[in-house]
């Protein structure tokens, strides 16, 4: 746009010195030509704008929006129209209550009363695009500044307007899911209404007052040691279940033994041993008496 206005003031710096009488006269011919020369240097110029990937470009003639974008790649355009190109991927924005982690310096975390009445702190991030059709609707009706005017917004008011279905310790644990998807829906249905598109909501972080953070804490601390307890019980119980069978075995040995050998039976068995005894190399002095089993005096 600029060489266009400078050939034009060239063009017409060579027309009103063209008169013969005046001293610059003999360069009048000059300045047109080099004005004639920039102009058309600039209208070629700001004919083609080159849209780079991911981009979507719309042109805007004296502050009206076109209906159609530019896609990536070289676009041959009107020489007077101002191209606003807007980022088509996958964007972020961030609230968060770290200093330098956000899209806004300094705290810049959700804050937001619950059901019970405390105040729970969010930390967001919001995945998101713009729809390619959808931005010339976006640049005239919204603005290039869409970050700010609605994505920041209606995160913000939605969260708010959700958490007070919730208790913060339910928010913090059970319910965080359902909380995630519920602000999902919600935030889905206002920004496609905007041309947007929400593509993932990340809840990093969800902070309660430090008086409820002391009560969750004892809370899991005697369930767990209410666990450890239970296991030392049943472990103590199969202990003392193993013992009882060990002693009712035990028992029913020794009943065995007393009730079901008889006289005779011993003896067969002594029989039997001294037999296998008599087929041993080995000299031995073996001492018999009566119903006692035989004495083994020597070895060798």
């Amino acid at each position: 746009m600029f060489f266009i206005f400078l050939g034009i003031l060239l063009f017409v710096a060579g027309n009103a010195i063209s008169n013969p009488n005046l001293v610059f006269s003999k360069y009048s011919k000059t300045l047109k030509v080099v004005g004639g020369v920039f102009a058309i240097l600039g209208l070629t110029s700001s004919a083609v704008k080159q849209v780079d990937a991911g981009e979507v470009g719309v042109q805007s003639v004296f502050g009206k929006v076109q209906p159609t974008t530019l896609n990536s790649g070289l676009n041959f355009v009107n020489p007077l129209a101002k191209v606003v190109v807007f980022d088509a991927k996958t964007q972020n924005y961030t609230m968060s209550s770290v200093h330098d982690e956000g899209d806004k310096e300094g705290d810049d975390a959700i804050r937001v009363l619950t059901a019970d009445g405390l105040e729970v702190v969010v930390d967001l991030t919001v995945l998101f695009r713009i729809i390619p059709s959808e931005a010339p609707r976006v640049l005239r009706e919204i603005g290039e500044d869409y970050k700010d005017k609605v994505v920041r917004p209606i995160t913000r008011t939605m969260i708010r307007d959700n958490a007070v279905y919730y208790d913060a310790v339910a928010l913090y644990s059970l319910k965080r899911n359902e909380f995630q998807q519920r602000i999902y829906r919600d935030i889905e249905n206002n920004f496609k209404k905007r041309g947007l598109v929400l593509e993932q909501l990340l809840i990093r972080n969800i902070n309660l007052p430090t008086s409820v953070k002391t009560t969750i804490e004892s809370k899991i601390n005697a369930e767990q040691d209410a666990q450890k307890m239970q296991f030392v019980l049943q472990k103590e119980k199969q202990e003392a279940e193993r013992k009882r069978v060990e002693a009712q075995g035990i028992a029913d040995y020794q009943k065995i033994l007393s009730t079901g050998l008889s006289d005779k039976q011993l003896q067969y068995e002594s029989i039997i041993a001294q037999k296998e005894l008599a087929k041993s190399p080995n000299a031995k002095v073996i001492i018999m008496g009566g119903k006692s089993a035989p004495i083994i005096l020597g070895n060798q």
